[in-house]
């Protein structure tokens, strides 16, 4: 069987064969019709590309091993990536409001419609396609690389949808500006769906602790492991693309043997290692009714 890297660099190298033919097919559709919507349409396949790109170097850092000057691994390049495209789709933005507007300012009848139609809805086929793909990827490979790029090429599909109900509108109308609105409407759409990727990707360099329901599993190993009277304390986690970090001090008995106390921290960190793939704990043996300080925290009351 493939590594999990290898595996996800396929998945990277499909969404840049994905960005190629939408971005000829959309331009296509744009040159048929003269539509600013589906110009704007193409400008985000544009970024898919470059994306996909982005995506591709950042999965080959993060599969890196853990080496002397990066001891905890390379994930976190994988936050880096969805940074960018966060702000290419930014760039993007500003090139479909900048073109809306002129057209706002200068209407154009639109020409061949059907068949710029027609092209542009089987780009948005392929994106779909490939975006279940690269989210289904991501939630298997806990990366937010996959997802970033996943969640992109789905947004660009319903902009899509909505370029294409709107055309179709102003054939229906002859109403000519509602070409433009539609592309500004895209442009903000997608200002939103960047800033989304760049605020995660802030949070998550900056140790974003596990989700809510990875600590309620991590916690119901805990407790099973607390009915035999052991303690858990300082509990703390974070996480850095698919791997995660979970700490704590694990406080026993002060008449148990020093080897007694090492199984039970060993049988902690195998139970927590097997809630996920790419998971290390770290445990730190002390007796009950000690008090452990952690810097920037009030100490425990002992028991």
């Amino acid at each position: 069987m493939a590594s999990t890297p290898a595996r996800l660099t396929r998945y990277a190298w499909l969404s840049v064969a994905a960005a190629v033919v939408t971005i000829v097919l959309k331009l296509g559709a744009y040159q048929l019709t003269g539509s600013v919507g589906l110009l704007s349409d193409a400008a985000e396949s544009v970024v898919n590309l470059v994306a996909a790109f982005v995506a591709l170097a950042a999965l080959h850092v993060a599969a890196k091993p853990a080496d002397d000057e990066h001891q905890f691994g390379h994930a976190k390049a994988e936050y880096f990536s969805a940074a960018v495209e966060g702000v290419m789709i930014f760039i993007a933005a500003v090139f479909i409001l900048w073109s809306a507007v002129n057209r706002l300012l200068d209407p154009a009848e639109l020409e061949n419609v059907g068949v710029g139609l027609a092209i542009s809805i089987g780009a948005s086929a392929v994106n779909g396609a490939v975006a279940l793909v690269l989210l289904r990827g991501a939630r298997r490979h806990s990366s937010i690389t996959l997802e970033a790029d996943g969640r992109h090429l789905m947004t660009d599909v319903v902009t899509s949808v909505g370029v294409v109900a709107g055309i179709v509108l102003v054939v229906l109308t002859g109403w000519l500006r509602l070409d433009p609105l539609i592309a500004i409407a895209v442009g903000c759409n997608i200002i939103w769906t960047g800033w989304g990727l760049v605020r995660r990707s802030i949070d998550a360099l900056l140790d974003r602790a596990l989700p809510p329901e990875e600590l309620e599993a991590v916690q119901g190993v805990l407790d099973e492991f607390a009915a035999g009277g052991v303690e858990f304390h300082h509990v703390r986690t974070r996480m850095a693309g698919r791997q995660r970090f979970i700490s704590m001090a694990v406080r026993v008995p002060g008449d148990w043997t020093v080897s007694r106390g090492h199984d039970v921290c060993e049988a902690v960190e195998l139970r927590l290692k097997a809630l996920s793939d790419h998971t290390g704990v770290d445990t730190h043996l002390e007796p009950i009714g000690v008090v452990h300080t952690v810097p920037g925290r009030p100490p425990d009351d002992p028991a």
